[in-house]
């Protein structure tokens, strides 16, 4: 591997469509020109527009996997998908700062796949508030911002720095600003607007778009620049088809 490339590492589901996941992550951190490790959290079955079923890799299995890496490579950002529950994902937060404090922390939390297939519930806020604490961003839709906070929207949190992490919320499902994200950061608000791209829905869009942020965080860019840099590349990847699969070779 190129000494002059940082280490990445994606800890996600196995996709075997390809489109979401680590197989997914791994063809993004390629096209960011930075070097990626995979550790799959889970193998699942399923297909651009269907989900059959999921079998959970042990957690001591993960962990151990993550040690292995760490011990041998310096990991510059992580980029975590799909987890069963908050002690597994703290868990691995937790091995990775013990590791590595510097390591940056992306964590896209994936809570329904787009066929409705419930990974993972919320019901512990508190124990949410400090998992996030350990991570750098998160990257929910609007969907998942409603899981992880039923009262975002109403209540401002953003406004009350209730929230221990940056948050892109991505905006492919809200309504009223279509491709808009905005980019919470600690004092400061930034919309990032579409482009006038043509582009399509993608199994797993949002996968890549947390990938690209995490390549960038790699690559020594601060979050307003990675979370805009990584815009314009799913913006690409989202023009590249008209399918639900896209290429991420985009000339």
């Amino acid at each position: 591997m190129s000494a002059n490339r940082p280490y990445t590492l994606t800890i996600a589901g196995l996709d075997p469509s390809g489109g979401a996941g680590v197989l997914a992550d791994i063809k993004t951190f390629e096209q960011h020109q930075v070097s990626g490790f995979a550790i799959s959290t889970a193998n699942t079955i399923q297909t651009e527009n269907r989900f059959y079923d999921i079998q959970w890799t042990d957690l001591s299995f993960v962990i151990r996997s993550i040690e292995a890496l760490f011990q041998n490579y310096k990991i510059k950002a992580v980029k975590i998908g799909i987890v069963p529950s908050l002690d597994y994902l703290n868990r691995i937060l937790s091995t990775i700062k013990f590791l590595s404090p510097t390591t940056q922390i992306v964590w896209d939390p994936v809570l329904k796949s787009s066929t409705e297939f419930e990974f993972m519930e919320i019901t512990d806020a508190l124990d949410l508030n400090k998992i996030l604490s350990q991570i750098d961003l998160i990257t929910p839709n609007y969907n998942e911002i409603m899981f992880l906070f039923p009262d975002f929207f109403s209540n401002q949190l953003w406004l009350k720095n209730e929230i221990p992490t940056t948050i892109l919320l991505k905006g492919g499902h809200n309504e009223s600003a279509i491709g808009t994200d905005r980019l919470f950061l600690k004092n400061e608000i930034i919309d990032l607007i579409p482009s006038e791209k043509k582009c399509y829905e993608k199994h797993g869009s949002g996968c890549v778009l947390s990938a690209a942020i995490t390549a960038n965080l790699a690559l020594n860019q601060a979050p307003k620049e990675a979370c805009k840099n990584a815009k314009t590349y799913i913006e690409k990847y989202l023009s590249s088809t008209s399918t639900l699969i896209g290429y991420h070779y985009v000339p």
